[in-house]
């Protein structure tokens, strides 16, 4: 299991007056939004019924397009939703406290399978198709709910996401973290300079000097913070961004390539290989046999 000894922002959630919910409904995804490696003690259920973008949860990098529900446990640090290409969708928002309807309620028989839902959900969790299909416009109508009606509603999507099999754990491996308050802002400055620079060569004296560390330093606080090098981390940016462009438009796989950062085609198609489980043609063939 990866140790993460990053400290995350921590978000301070407050929900209305008289609620034990935040429920949260955007109908425009703002292209100032900055997405911030973050955590908070409150669940947290995203539902996106139209829109694009680069999920960071966990260990987990991924590209979504067209639509998302998620479900991210207590205290998962996670990026947010970035890249939000989309002013047709809207999105979904609620979170809450595992135990926001009191100490043992779902300790119950009748709440077990909700309870695991919430174990489950320490790793992170996307649901697929069936289940957004199923799902999605309960989730949506849950902002125009009030008091008793909300949590009612809220306990029903719960439990039927609760019985869907249409999902994928996030962080098969489980996923934990130490709070070391020092590293907070480094580790912000990091993910958001990778964010934003991953289509350029960014060298080892660049980040290093960001974050004002001898590269040496950068390096070991780096892999014991991700578990990962700061290389493999770019890298899986640019292959994330590579099956965005792949599936979005008609750019020689060659091309995507080098926008993506890549500057040799055969260490692309080795890496997009590996962390995709298919070649970058194939997987373009796939997409577009999806759209079809």
């Amino acid at each position: 299991m990866l140790v993460m000894n990053v400290k995350p922002t921590l978000e301070k959630i407050s929900t209305n007056f008289g609620s034990s919910v935040l429920v949260k409904k955007h109908t425009e995804f703002l292209q100032k939004f900055k997405a911030s490696w973050h955590f908070h003690p409150e669940i947290e259920l995203v539902y996106i019924n139209k829109g694009s973008g680069k999920t960071h949860i966990g260990n987990h990098l991924s590209y979504f397009n067209n639509s998302q529900l998620v479900l991210i446990g207590s205290n998962l640090p996670h990026n947010g939703f970035t890249d939000r290409l989309t002013t047709n969708g809207s999105e979904t928002l609620i979170q809450f406290m595992p135990d926001f309807l009191g100490q043992g309620f779902f300790e119950a028989k009748e709440m077990k399978s909700i309870k695991n839902l919430f174990e489950k959900a320490k790793k992170g969790i996307v649901f697929g198709k069936k289940t957004k299909n199923k799902i999605g416009y309960k989730i949506e109508k849950l902002s125009e709910k009030k008091g008793f009606k909300q949590i009612l509603y809220l306990l029903d999507i719960l439990h039927i996401l609760s019985k869907s099999k249409d999902y994928t754990i996030l962080n098969a491996d489980g996923f934990a973290f130490e709070i070391h308050p020092q590293d907070n802002s480094k580790i912000d400055m990091i993910f958001s300079y990778i964010n934003e620079n991953f289509s350029q060569q960014i060298t080892l004296n660049e980040i290093a000097d960001k974050v004002s560390m001898t590269v040496p330093a950068f390096c070991r606080f780096f892999k014991k913070t991700t578990g990962r090098t700061f290389t493999k981390i770019v890298n899986e940016y640019r292959v994330v961004h590579a099956t965005k462009l792949l599936a979005e438009n008609q750019k020689s796989i060659t091309d995507i390539c080098f926008e993506c950062g890549f500057n040799n085609f055969s260490h692309f198609n080795k890496l997009f290989n590996e962390f995709t489980g298919k070649s970058a043609s194939r997987y373009r063939k796939e997409m577009l046999s999806l759209v079809q």
